[in-house]
């Protein structure tokens, strides 16, 4: 997973005709830090993948992880448990609601 992220950044650089030197000096990383980045390597900070991916114009990317939690939604919906009947102060908000 970690080189396929790599190899996304490195498409994403290329795409946008930078450089390597460009892309790590506007990152404020060396360009070996970029080269390891570029590979996948785990020993890298997150944050330095975070600054390339703010220099790439992709820093909104990093939101979309574990945004959509469908496995996380049905562990917590199966280990939900519905009473037989609504509470007193449910029934009152309804009525007032109306």
């Amino acid at each position: 997973m970690m080189r396929a992220l790599g190899e996304n950044i490195h498409l994403a650089r290329l795409r946008r005709d930078l450089s390597s030197e460009q892309v790590a000096e506007r990152a404020g990383i060396a360009r070996n830090t970029l080269i390891k980045i570029e590979q996948g390597d785990e020993g890298v900070a997150i944050g330095m993948y975070f600054r390339v991916l703010i220099v790439l114009g992709l820093q909104d990317d990093i939101l979309l992880i574990a945004k959509d939690d469908i496995l996380g939604r049905k562990l917590q919906d199966a280990g939900l448990t519905t009473s037989k009947r609504a509470s007193k102060k449910t029934i009152i908000n309804d009525l007032n609601h109306e």
